[in-house]
């Protein structure tokens, strides 16, 4: 008799049915799996024996032949272990309940019979809602935050035999994950109200927390942009249930540690960083840094010093949210929705337009020098920021708000903007056909951006972007329509440092 146990593939973070078809018959005593199995999933007869002879359940003068369904699908990992030990137990005999063809199993299986968490964890437990399985047996992961779902139950097991008990109908003690973070948990290292002066910056920050903008800063070396950059997120609000999932899949897959799962990332890379650390890949394709940014913040400090090749393969995520490699072996997909702040000087010598110091460059080596971002990439940009020093003795009295007061503002726009478009959406992410049908334009506003696009020559993506910007503006003053006045300030914030940059070249 041929038992079916069903089971969850992984490509990247997408998963896909996979059927664990296994039959004992009487024979010489062997262990065969087909079904395109890697290396890893070869593997696991060693381990599927040696713990089910733990359990007193030894594979005596037995063949077993396990069958992984679709057979034109590449398998790897450990994640069928528990899948094999289950249908093997089924197919003799020991397990006479009936089990359900909604129940899913993954899990690595130790010698003992344990079993233990793997890669790629999380996104297979994600993958298993989405296609429709209503029960999944899986490994209790230690910094696995709340899982609420509905129609869909997670039991939590640490052996092959705790499986066993429940599935004749014992009870098992429940593993407790823990709680939601409280806002008055939140601690940051780095506070807005340490930041002296830069009122404008500030503005523009917590702008782009509330409507999940791309900021891009400009200034001579020490004025405080990585200071505001790695200060950003502390105003993003924490990550719901579904975001921390995410979080911990990628960090997972990419085997990389993480400090809070309850907190939005920060990425921040060297320039000297390959194109395949920051957008992913390799010959089995893992995670980059824009996936392990993933509803958190990626800062590319001296953005100018990153490679053309690099900079430019950012374009397709920064616009879709995600990023597909393909490989002769797979093609793999990763989610990639982020806040990207860049950050560069405004020439070589850094002090272009600086009131401190005088620049030595030439016009044709500033010029070289800003060319380093393509138009492209800089239209990507929703605001764009110039930084100046500031003179903290003019400050001696100065007090500035604190990152949880402007984090209540952002949190409230948030809201706002998934009541509006029904979904967890910002308004920097959203399309821009369901940003049209979901928000009336004043004709006086619409009037406005067309006679500025006229008289600055914008292209149809900023003219989007300062729509997006304004609504935004809107929010966080907690108006239904877009104003003139947040128009003119989103338009202030859209393009000051194209401005700028005008200004210095009719001034070199």
């Amino acid at each position: 008799m041929v038992t079916k146990i069903m089971s969850i593939g992984l490509k990247g973070v997408e998963g896909y049915r996979v059927q664990v078809e296994v039959q004992a018959l009487e024979g010489m005593e062997t262990f065969v799996i087909v079904g395109l199995p890697d290396a890893s999933v070869k593997e696991s007869k060693e381990r599927v024996a040696s713990a089910l002879y733990s359990l007193g359940y030894p594979l005596v003068d037995q063949k077993i032949i396990v069958n992984l369904s679709p057979a034109e699908q590449k398998k790897n990992g450990p994640l069928f272990d528990l899948p094999m030990a289950i249908g093997i137990l089924k197919s003799q005999g020991f397990i006479k309940e009936r089990i359900l063809p909604n129940a899913c199993f993954i899990g690595a299986l130790s010698l003992d019979g344990s079993i233990l968490p793997f890669e790629g964890m999380l996104a297979a437990a994600l993958s298993a809602k989405r296609l429709g399985f209503a029960v999944l047996y899986m490994p209790f992961y230690e910094d696995l935050p709340e899982v609420k779902m509905d129609g869909f139950e997670i039991i939590f097991v640490s052996s092959l035999h705790e499986v066993l008990q429940h599935l004749s109908g014992q009870t098992i003690l429940p593993f407790f994950v823990k709680k939601p973070l409280n806002d008055k948990e939140i601690i940051f290292e780095k506070d807005f109200n340490q930041i002296i002066g830069h009122s404008f910056a500030k503005r523009a920050l917590e702008i782009a927390a509330a409507g999940g903008h791309h900021v891009f800063m400009t200034g001579p070396p020490g004025c405080g942009k990585s200071m505001l950059a790695e200060t950003f997120p502390s105003i993003l609000p924490p990550l719901s249930n579904e975001a921390q999932l995410e979080k911990i899949s990628l960090y997972q897959l990419a085997g990389v540690e993480f400090e809070n799962i309850h907190l939005p990332s920060i990425r921040n890379r060297h320039h000297s960083a390959s194109s395949v650390s920051i957008i992913g890949g390799g010959q089995n394709p893992k995670p980059g840094e824009i996936s392990l940014a993933h509803h958190g913040v990626l800062f590319l400090d001296e953005m100018a010093e990153f490679s053309k090749k690099t900079l430019d393969m950012l374009r397709q995520p920064i616009e879709t949210g995600k990023v597909t490699i393909s490989r002769a072996r797979s093609i793999v997909t990763y989610p990639a929705s982020f806040h990207l702040i860049g950050a560069m000087n405004p020439c070589p010598c850094g002090y272009l337009g600086s009131s401190t110091h005088y620049c030595t460059c030439s016009p044709k080596q500033i010029q070289s020098y800003q060319n380093r971002i393509s138009g492209p990439i800089r239209d990507r940009f929703d605001i764009s920021l110039p930084i100046q020093h500031v003179n903290i003795e003019t400050y001696n009295d100065y007090k500035s708000e604190s990152s949880a007061e402007i984090r209540k503002r952002v949190i409230k726009a948030r809201e706002r903007q998934t009541q509006r478009y029904s979904v967890e959406m910002s308004n920097g992410r959203v399309s821009y056909e369901t940003l049209m049908l979901t928000n009336s334009i004043p004709e006086k506003v619409k009037q406005l951006i067309t006679q500025m696009t006229m008289k600055k020559k914008w292209s149809n993506r900023v003219q989007i972007k300062i729509i997006r910007l304004a609504r935004t503006i809107s929010d966080l003053k907690d108006e239904e329509q877009i104003t003139e006045e947040s128009l003119w300030e989103a338009m202030s914030l859209s393009r000051a440092h194209d401005d700028q940059r005008v200004g210095m070249r009719k001034r070199g």
